[in-house]
């Protein structure tokens, strides 16, 4: 991604320009990325995320129909293996002694696929009012709805270390049933004035619109 941001941004580059990535993504996750093409822009935007004011929306496939429509994780995440043995060392868990993290959560849309490991999926918008490493990931997983593909926060934390060793395979494919985890980022805005969108990305949109839906 670097190296094909140099290139789009190759004038911006030679004219005395600094590119920077303002939000970070997830290895896996698809959809928005804000770039600063200054490094007065990448200040702003800097501060403007310690302020809390970019405001940031994402799309999740889950296991499962959760019982509510709407619902607020308030819970810490701390590195799992300061607490507990975990052999995926940036792995995060719901600690009493982490930093605080905060996510709203509201299901879009429920939908069948019939698959080896269920039937039943959702559409969830997460919003995260913190900034914590996989805190939409953690937060889902930890309230029985992971999200759908998830090596780490999934079924089994050892289907990562499998996928590392033997690239993605047909037994993982039986496990997981994508090829990535999905999370999109949907939407960027800051404040009122400037707002980006972003709709759910062609593979994730096909997993989740081929069956029926209530």
């Amino acid at each position: 991604m670097w190296k094909q941001l140099r290139e789009l941004l190759a004038f911006e580059i030679a004219s005395g320009g600094q590119v920077s990535i303002v939000n970070r993504l997830d290895r896996e996750t698809s959809g928005l990325v804000l770039v600063a093409k200054t490094a007065i822009a990448a200040r702003d935007f800097g501060l403007l995320m310690q302020r809390h004011s970019l405001r940031k929306e994402y799309l999740a496939i889950v296991w499962g129909w959760p019982e509510w429509e709407h619902k607020l994780i308030d819970a810490p995440l701390d590195r799992q293996s300061k607490h507990q043995h975990s052999v995926i060392w940036l792995k995060q868990t719901i600690h009493v002694a982490g930093a605080p993290a905060q996510t709203e959560f509201f299901v879009e849309r429920r939908f069948r696929r019939s698959t080896s490991a269920g039937d039943r999926f959702s559409v969830i918008r997460a919003i995260p009012r913190t900034g914590r490493t996989h805190q939409i990931r953690v937060h889902l997983a930890s309230i029985g709805h992971p999200i759908v593909g998830d090596k780490i926060y999934g079924p089994d934390e050892q289907l990562y270390l499998r996928f590392i060793e033997t690239g993605w395979t047909g037994e993982l494919s039986q496990e997981l049933l994508l090829p990535r985890h999905a999370l999109h980022s949907a939407k960027l805005a800051i404040g009122d004035h400037r707002e980006w969108t972003s709709a759910l990305s062609p593979d994730l949109a096909e997993f989740c619109g081929s069956d029926s839906s209530r």
